[in-house]
C-alpha cells in the first residue's frame, strides 16, 4: 500500500509541475502578405517608436472592422511590418520588426486584443504587450477599439 501511495504521490507531483494549460506560443499568421495591404507609411521622427517605414496588413475580418468604423470582431488580425530607413526614406531599408494584433476577448488587460512582437526573422521578440503596445493604443485609439490605423490607411 505504501508503494502504491508513493507512486500516486510521485505521479501527482510530476503532472502538477508541468504547465499543461500554458498558452501556445504566438506565431505570425501564415500568408499575411496576401491580406489587404496599407499604403506605405514613413515616419522620419527619430524619437518616435514608429521611426521608419511600415505597412499594415489586415485579414478579411479586420477589413470588415475598419469598414465598420474600427469596430472589430473577435478573430480580427492585423500585422504591421517595420523597415529601417537606410539613407533615402523613399527606399525601404531592411525589415527590423513585425507586430501582430489579434482581437481576442480573453485578453481583458489589453482591451480585448492580443499583442505580439517579432524580430525581422519572425521569432518572438519577448516585448511586453502592456507597456510596449497597449499603453499607446489606450492613449491614442481607445475610441477606435484600440486600433490606431483606420480604413483611410487602405486606399
Amino acid at each position: 500500500m505504501k508503494l502504491a501511495l508513493s507512486f500516486v504521490f510521485a505521479l501527482f507531483f510530476l503532472v502538477s509541475s508541468v504547465p499543461v494549460f500554458a498558452a501556445p506560443a504566438t506565431v505570425l499568421p501564415k500568408g499575411y502578405l496576401s491580406w489587404k495591404k496599407s499604403e506605405r507609411k514613413v515616419d522620419t521622427d527619430k524619437s518616435s517608436i514608429f521611426y521608419g517605414i511600415h505597412y499594415i496588413y489586415a485579414d478579411k475580418t479586420a477589413m470588415k472592422g475598419y469598414q465598420a468604423g474600427n469596430r472589430f470582431a473577435d478573430g480580427s488580425r492585423i500585422v504591421v511590418e517595420y523597415f529601417n530607413i537606410k539613407g533615402n526614406p523613399a527606399v525601404d531599408g531592411p525589415k527590423n520588426m513585425v507586430v501582430l494584433m489579434r482581437k481576442d476577448k480573453r485578453f481583458k488587460q489589453t482591451g480585448g486584443w492580443q499583442f505580439a512582437g517579432f524580430g525581422a526573422d519572425g521569432k518572438p521578440s519577448g516585448l511586453d504587450p502592456v507597456t510596449t503596445c497597449f499603453d499607446c493604443h489606450l492613449k491614442d485609439a481607445a475610441q477606435r477599439d484600440y486600433v490606431i490605423s483606420t480604413k483611410k490607411d487602405f486606399k
